[in-house]
């Protein structure tokens, strides 16, 4: 197991201009990080290789890996000439991944409104999702580059979806990242989902959501999931998701990949990032 962090986590301070990419993994690297997972928020990488190169070496030169790449994409357009449009440029971030040196690439699928991600939608639109997948990981073939869906964005968030996803893709080389918060918010317990989906994890995510039940609307700050309950982003293990029994199970499967921390919360992010990063340290060690 090799435990870092996603670039997202400290997101605000580099929209603030607080860090750059450079700076953040330098930070990273301080805190004991092992790898950074690089998240073009706040960034971009796109047309921008001497950037690209600059985050490769920077890493290399304070010790860290990096582990992934991790990029929104959406299948569902109005039309094929968008479609097929939405898959050249994943192509490009395919290649923008090889640049970077990774060997793993997420890439979002689809995302609707939550009044149409029933599961008959999904069925109807499962095709063209899988053709686009299917594409992509034999484009990123030739690097040797695993790609994957990530639980996340309503529609696409069931454990039962993303495998259907997998099977139907069938790719050595299409896995799944694994967000361990992100079930909550289709309403799905994240202890059974997480043992459903482990196996199938090329990369982990975990984060922790604080949560409250829709007759309690806590306010500002916070999201509903589909069934209309709330969360709020946490520092990991001061949620309440029980992260104790996720990273039991995650460490009982045997998975021995990257474990990237995923803080969205409300605090100062590097704040926030180092606790969560410090916590689930600690909590491996412990379970």
């Amino acid at each position: 197991m090799k435990l870092g962090l996603s670039s997202y986590s400290l997101y605000s301070a580099l929209k603030s201009k607080e860090l750059n990419i450079l700076e953040a993994i330098e930070w990273i690297a301080e805190q004991g990080g092992e790898h950074i997972e690089i998240v073009p928020m706040g960034f971009s990488l796109d047309e921008n290789p001497d950037l690209t190169d600059a985050i490769r070496h920077k890493a290399e030169n304070v010790g860290i890996e990096i582990s992934n790449y991790a990029i929104g994409a959406n299948f569902i357009t109005v039309d094929e000439e968008q479609f097929e449009q939405e898959v050249e440029r994943v192509f490009k971030q395919v290649d923008i991944a090889n640049r970077l040196g990774v060997k793993l690439m997420r890439h979002d699928v689809a995302w609707r409104p939550i009044g149409e991600t029933s599961f008959q939608q999904f069925e109807q639109d499962l095709p063209r999702l899988t053709d686009a997948c299917t594409r992509i990981a034999d484009y990123a073939a030739q690097y040797g580059i695993t790609t994957s869906v990530e639980n996340h964005g309503y529609f696409v968030q069931a454990s039962d979806r993303v495998q259907a996803l997998l099977h139907r893709v069938d790719k050595v080389n299409f896995k799944t990242t694994l967000d361990t918060g992100n079930f909550l918010c289709v309403d799905e317990n994240p202890i059974k989902a997480v043992k459903k989906n482990i196996h199938h994890a090329s990369m982990v995510h975990i984060k922790d959501f604080y949560y409250r039940p829709e007759k309690y609307n806590p306010g500002e700050g916070w999201f509903q999931t589909t069934s209309g309950n709330y969360l709020r982003g946490s520092i990991i293990g001061h949620g309440d998701i029980d992260i104790y029994e996720i990273i039991k199970v995650i460490k009982h499967s045997n998975y021995d990949g990257y474990i990237s921390i995923e803080f969205e919360g409300m605090e100062d992010c590097k704040k926030g990032s180092k606790i969560s990063l410090d916590n689930v340290r600690r909590i491996w060690e412990q379970v």
